[in-house]
């Protein structure tokens, strides 16, 4: 997992690199302070020696100026090392999400991302940039003012060996305490974030039936659960202040007794034993080992918190896409047949049953293909298998006469246009929205897609044309107005199938029949495949397909299937109401 983030580093390694070592220059600065002001006691104030007073003042400023440098140095290193790791990470995590197929998408819900592109990896940043500084300057600190302490009184130093030990075994006992309270936060923060997209993206619907009460209680339930978690957590770990307060005054206390038992004892000769500068030095040594030690508990929490976020962003980036590109791809689409052989499928291999069961089909280039069926009868399945947004569990797809899993999948996908059932446009102008169609089309190629998608009249309608401006979504249009640009958007690629989800669902019949009879006469040669729940939408096609439970229920045109079909019979009969009779 750790090297997996740690791809994401890249150019910044160095800067990394010197983060650390800028803040070794640091610490060890920092520690020969003390030796320079006992010095300064001994030789200096003691002694009554201005002399030595003003030279080692000098150095112990010269001292701290470097130290300041050092540290300067290490903290802009640091924080531009980290900014550009979370900003490689995020786009890392970004291109892979862009490569993920349906079936991985679906592992991972899309407020579950979000969170992960930011929280959990702002965390990783933080976490990232307090490991290159503080995870290095807290060890190193530790080991350095030990040592110096060490060197100046062994006896002293024991002191140190009884506080660290049990002020390490509290710290620990703190972690222990507060990890699984964070790891449950960072899973809390999805139920948040999935409750703040479904309220915006259906506000519409939320204020039309009053419920803007209801809503502002799902999310104060789940924010109350964030802030009960993190109280808890900060109750705990505020135990951690008093307990670091006791450990440096308890030592304090016997380092002051037995130091100046020491002193007096040696008559502040420093031949003979400890002096008052050396027992000062100790003072500021024993605050630099035991806040040092603090600063590790902080460290350990921080890294403790960021390994629920790292845990989540590595999943993203190690997910493959379940969809493999073949060894030497075919890259050209020969014509628009379609052939779907024995094929079944299934979401999932925990799944109980098969969405699709037995399917054979063949349809001919340039033939219309009405499917109709019930809810849940897997309509959306059986064509997103043709431009391979899923693979067949079982069976074989074909589209030109070759196997769907021999193509290079942009090639594919190129040669089949889908206008999805859920229809989204993108934040920008209507030509910007057409061109993800084709983006070299020129204005008389985007108005006669328009036109043949009966959306040139409202487009001309507007203030701005083609050039007026769409809202995130398409909200500034109405829902017939969408479905229109979104066939037009897919006929700008040209393709040899054109596959249509019930995209025409809010469009009046009238219009329907129009941008049916612009296929027919417009684009004969291409294979059009429409998903739709009126008869009247499909009934003048070449083949019409009646799905039931997965299933192909009944084929044939109109007339054969109101002769065949009681399926195909009923519907057609409950839409017209005894029209005929």
């Amino acid at each position: 997992m750790i090297r997996k983030l740690a791809r994401s580093i890249r150019e910044y390694k160095w800067t990394a690199l010197l983060s650390p070592i800028c803040m070794i220059g640091e610490v060890y600065m920092e520690v020969q302070i003390p030796l320079v002001l006992a010095k300064i006691v001994d030789l200096g104030v003691t002694a009554g020696d201005m002399g030595a007073v003003l030279k080692y003042g000098l150095i112990l400023v010269l001292y701290a100026f470097i130290s300041l440098g050092f540290g300067v140095a290490s903290a802009f290193a640091g924080t531009y090392a980290a900014t550009g790791f979370a900003r490689n990470l995020r786009h890392d995590m970004f291109y892979r999400v862009q490569t993920f197929d349906f079936s991985n998408i679906d592992k991972f819900s899309t407020a579950s991302i979000v969170t992960r592109l930011t929280s959990d990896v702002a965390n990783i940043q933080m976490a990232f940039q307090m490991m290159i500084r503080m995870a290095i300057r807290c060890p190193m600190m530790l080991i350095l003012a030990t040592t110096n302490a060490y060197s100046i009184s062994p006896r002293l130093c024991l002191t140190y060996c009884i506080a660290l030990p049990l002020l390490a075994v509290g710290l620990f006992v703190l972690i222990r305490l507060v990890f699984p309270i964070f790891d449950r936060v960072f899973k809390t923060y999805d139920r948040l974030n999935n409750v703040v997209q479904e309220n915006v993206h259906g506000i519409r619907v939320v204020k039309s039936f009053v419920r803007e009460d209801r809503e502002t209680e799902k999310f104060t339930s789940v924010s109350g659960d964030i802030y009960r978690d993190f109280v808890r957590a900060e109750r705990i770990m505020s135990l951690n202040s008093p307990l670091m307060q006791l450990a440096v005054y308890s030592c304090i206390l016997v380092i002051s007794y037995l130091g100046a038992t020491m002193v007096i004892q040696s008559g502040n000769n420093l031949a003979q034993g400890l002096t008052t500068g050396q027992l000062t030095s100790m003072f500021t040594y024993t605050g630099q080992i035991l806040n040092s030690l603090m600063m590790v508990s902080m460290v350990i929490v921080m890294l403790t918190m960021s390994r629920a976020p790292m845990r989540r962003t590595a999943e993203i980036l190690m997910e493959t896409p379940d969809l493999a590109e073949p060894n030497n791809p075919v890259m050209e689409v020969k014509d628009g047949s379609i052939d779907f052989e024995n094929v079944s499928f299934r979401y999932s291999a925990k799944a109980n049953r098969n969405a699709l069961e037995s399917i054979d089909l063949h349809v001919a280039p340039g033939m219309t293909v009405g499917i109709l069926g019930g809810t849940g009868s897997s309509k959306s399945t059986l064509v997103q298998l043709i431009p391979r947004l899923y693979d067949a569990t079982t069976g074989t797809v074909r589209v030109g006469g070759v196997d769907v899993r021999d193509y290079d999948i942009e090639t594919l996908r190129d040669a089949v246009s889908m206008v999805l059932q859920k229809n989204v446009l993108f934040s920008g102008t209507i030509k910007d929205n057409l061109r993800w169609g084709n983006p070299h089309a020129t204005d008389e190629e985007m108005r006669h897609a328009c036109m043949l998608a009966c959306a040139d009249d409202f487009v001309q309608s507007f203030p701005d044309g083609y050039d007026t401006h769409i809202e995130q979504g398409g909200t500034n249009v109405s829902g017939g107005q969408k479905q229109r640009l979104c066939i037009a958007r897919a006929l700008l690629k040209k393709p040899k199938i054109l596959i249509l989800d019930d995209s025409t669902s809010a469009v009046d019949t009238h219009t329907d029949a129009m941008i049916r009879k612009a296929f027919r006469e417009e684009i004969p040669d291409t294979t059009k495949l429409i998903i739709a729940q009126r008869v009247s939408s499909i009934e003048d096609a070449d083949l019409i397909l009646v799905m039931d439970g997965g299933k192909i229920a009944a084929s044939g045109t109109h007339e054969q299937l109101m002769k065949t079909s009681d399926i195909y019979r009923e519907v057609y009969e409950s839409q017209t109401k005894g029209g005929e009779d």
